[in-house]
């Protein structure tokens, strides 16, 4: 499944607090075509979860994730940093062979 680190964690939980996000949204996680690597991570909140989604749950914050993009996400962590450079939510994809330089695209 696709794993979230600690400061993820918090960080997702933060952002539903001071959202007042209804208990039923979810981190949804995917990809989508593009990017200069081939494909670009997606990551959002959703109150839809469809039947063929994989679902899984980590210290209270359920993630899922379509079929599709479980192919390239299987294994992958969640991270979230923050440095001089900026914060943001980091992928750390086991499955890519190749990422580009800003780490928001890979290749497989």
């Amino acid at each position: 499944m696709i794993r979230l680190s600690e400061r993820a964690v918090t960080e997702v939980r933060r952002i539903l607090d001071e959202q007042n996000l209804p208990d039923s949204t979810v981190l949804r996680v995917g990809v989508k075509g593009g990017g200069c690597s081939g494909f670009s991570y997606t990551l959002g909140f959703d109150d839809d979860v469809r039947e063929t989604d994989q679902v899984g749950e980590q210290d209270g914050v359920r993630v899922v994730c379509d079929p599709k993009s479980f192919l390239y996400l299987n294994n992958t962590e969640v991270d979230f940093e923050e440095s001089l450079m900026g914060r943001g939510f980091k992928f750390v994809n086991p499955n890519a062979s190749n990422t580009c330089g800003c780490g928001e695209s890979f290749s497989v």
